[in-house]
């Protein structure tokens, strides 16, 4: 099973907000998420950021992290790369919110704006036509807590000769208070962004493919969870 390179890893959790390549240690933990400033991703202006719902914002900034930490944030034409999101809850919360102006007098103040961000794989939009990417973009569902659907399925795919370059991870904003649970999974996002090929100067963080029983490997070993994998990434483990 041939090797598929990681070359950027970006993320925002309840520990931070970083990239692979200026960390300063990950975790994801539960609690609050940081503010986000978009200024420390986009360098022009970027007025629909504040306007997006909590789940679109951490989603894209993780997204740009990874980008930038890849060296593949700068573009002049459309490239062919995707994007793979995996989610537990998905934007529950914003169509939570959207519903509260629905339900009064009939649906007559249904807030436009919240609407909008009613669909999990919007985030996914604003990333493709921020950063110029055309490749293949959606969202899958976490089945398990582990945080690697989305990184399996863009692993599939370039396993599969679809593309070369592509980006996975996982978003979620946890469990909406409204319905009084504990979220099964910690609130953050993660990606990576791996490569068939390394066809340009860039260190790789490491190698993964995957067994025949679907599970991921980094390195030789198997993968439980994203947490693992992106702290095995940091540690120093690379192929130069």
């Amino acid at each position: 099973m041939m090797g598929i390179h990681i070359t950027g890893i970006g993320w925002v959790t309840a520990a931070g907000m970083g990239r692979g390549r200026e960390h300063q240690g990950f975790g994801m933990p539960p609690g609050q998420l940081p503010e986000i400033n978009p200024a420390d991703m986009f360098k022009k202006p970027y007025p629909n950021f504040r306007r997006m719902d909590e789940y679109s914002r951490l989603g894209l900034t993780a997204t740009a992290l990874a980008l930038i930490d890849a060296g593949l944030s700068e573009w002049n034409r459309a490239r062919d790369i995707g994007i793979i999101a995996s989610t537990f809850y998905g934007c529950l919360g914003t169509d939570v919110d959207y519903y509260k102006t629905v339900i009064p007098d009939r649906g007559v103040h249904a807030s436009p704006a919240l609407f909008s961000y009613t669909l999990a794989n919007g985030f996914l939009g604003e990333a493709a036509i921020r950063f110029g990417l055309m490749g293949s973009n959606y969202v899958v569902t976490e089945q398990r807590p582990t945080g690697l659907a989305g990184l399996q399925t863009a692993l599939d795919h370039v396993t599969r000769g679809d593309v070369e370059k592509i980006l996975g991870g996982v978003c979620d904003v946890g469990c909406p208070k409204v319905f009084a649970e504990q979220s099964i999974v910690p609130p953050g996002a993660v990606f990576f962004m791996i490569e068939k090929l390394l066809d340009r100067e860039i260190s790789s963080y490491g190698e993964l493919s995957i067994n025949e029983k679907g599970d991921v490997i980094y390195n030789g070993s198997a993968i439980k969870d994203l947490t693992t994998l992106v702290q095995k990434c940091l540690a120093g483990d690379r192929n130069a």
